[in-house]
C-alpha cells in the first residue's frame, strides 16, 4: 500500500520565464499523480503537493534539476491522501502576496537584504543569551496562531498577508524597533519577505527561523519555546509535534479547548470557525457571519 505524505518547500530564485516553469511543473505533477497547490513568480516557487511517497521523491529529484531550485529544503509530513482535492499551478507577481513586489529583490542565493537566517538551536541560544529582551513575531494570518504559537509570541492583528505592510506602518510596533525580532511562520517563506519589510522600515535587529515552525517542531516538538498545534493550509487543517501537544485553541461558541477549524457554511467564503465538537454540531453556528472585506488566503502555502 502507498504511503501518503505531503511536502511543504519553496525556492527563492531569479525565473526568467514563470509561465515555462508553470508549464513543466503542471506536466511533471500531472504524470506523477500529484495533487496541491504550486505558485511562481520571477522571485522563485513556492509550493505543497500531496501523494505517494515514491511519486513526491520523483517529484523532488526532477525540480531539483532546475538551476535556482537546487537547494530547496523539502519540508516532509505524513499525509492522508485526502489533503488537496485538486492540483492548482498558477503564475503570480508575488509567491507571497504582501503587495510588496518592487521591495524584493532575489540572486542566485535567494532574497537580498533580509533577516538573518537562525537554526533552532540557534534561536534557544539568542533567548539563553538575551532573555525577554528578544520578542518572537508571528508572521502568519491572526486565525492561524489561535492554535499554536511561540510563548509570548507578538501576534499581528491581519487576516491576510496583504495586511502586514499596513499593520507594520501604523505605528504599534515602534516600541519594539531597537529589540531582536525573530519572526516566525509555518515553513519560512513568509518570513524570507516579512523580515526584509521589516528592516526596511526600521527595525533594527531581525532574525527568521530557518525552515519555519515545521523544522523548528521536528526538533523541540512540545519540549522547546513551541505551544500548540501547527495551523496547515491543507485538509488535515492542524498537525501536532507529538504526543503531548497541549490544546490552546478555544472555541468561537462555549471558549472550550479545540484545536479544530470548520469551514463556514457559505461556500464562497473562505473564513474559518474554531469550534468545538458539540457546536459544531449545531448547523446554526457554521452560518456565514464573515465579512466580505477581510477574506482568508485561499492560496497561501507556508
Amino acid at each position: 500500500m502507498a504511503l501518503a505524505k505531503v511536502i511543504l518547500y519553496y525556492g527563492f530564485a531569479p525565473v526568467a520565464d514563470p509561465e515555462a516553469v508553470r508549464l513543466w511543473q503542471t506536466t511533471l505533477c500531472e504524470s506523477l499523480g500529484l495533487k496541491g497547490r504550486i505558485l511562481l513568480s520571477p522571485h522563485g516557487i513556492n509550493g505543497t503537493l500531496g501523494g505517494d511517497m515514491d511519486s513526491l521523491k520523483k517529484y523532488v529529484k526532477q525540480t531539483k534539476q532546475y538551476p535556482g531550485f537546487k537547494k530547496i529544503d523539502f519540508k516532509w509530513s505524513d499525509g492522508t491522501g485526502d489533503e488537496f482535492p485538486r492540483l492548482s499551478v498558477k503564475v503570480r507577481d508575488e509567491l507571497v502576496t504582501f503587495g510588496a513586489a518592487d521591495e524584493i529583490t532575489v540572486d542566485e542565493n535567494g532574497i537580498v537584504g533580509n533577516g538573518e537566517h537562525l537554526t533552532p538551536e540557534e534561536v534557544h541560544q539568542l533567548v539563553g543569551k538575551r532573555g525577554n529582551e528578544v520578542v518572537f513575531f508571528d508572521g502568519r494570518n491572526a486565525y492561524e496562531a489561535k492554535v499554536g504559537r511561540f510563548k509570548n509570541a507578538v501576534v499581528p492583528n491581519v487576516q491576510t498577508t496583504k495586511d502586514f505592510i499596513k499593520e507594520l506602518e501604523s505605528g504599534k510596533y515602534d516600541h519594539l524597533k531597537s529589540q531582536p525580532i525573530v519572526t516566525y511562520c509555518t515553513g519560512g517563506i513568509r518570513c524570507e519577505i516579512l523580515s526584509g519589510l521589516m528592516k526596511n522600515r526600521g527595525f533594527s535587529e531581525v532574525y527568521q527561523i530557518k525552515g519555519g515552525i515545521v523544522r523548528y517542531g521536528e526538533q523541540y516538538k512540545d519540549d522547546g519555546l513551541w505551544e500548540g498545534s501547527l495551523y496547515t493550509f491543507d485538509g488535515r487543517m492542524t498537525i501536532d509535534f507529538s504526543d503531548q501537544t497541549e490544546v490552546i485553541g478555544q472555541c468561537d461558541i462555549c471558549s472550550s479547548p479545540t484545536k479544530e477549524f470548520r469551514n463556514c457554511g457559505d461556500d464562497y467564503c473562505h473564513q474559518l470557525y474554531l469550534l468545538c465538537d458539540s457546536c459544531a454540531a449545531d448547523p446554526a453556528n457554521l452560518i456565514c457571519q464573515h465579512s466580505s472585506a477581510k477574506p482568508r488566503d485561499p492560496e497561501a502555502v507556508g
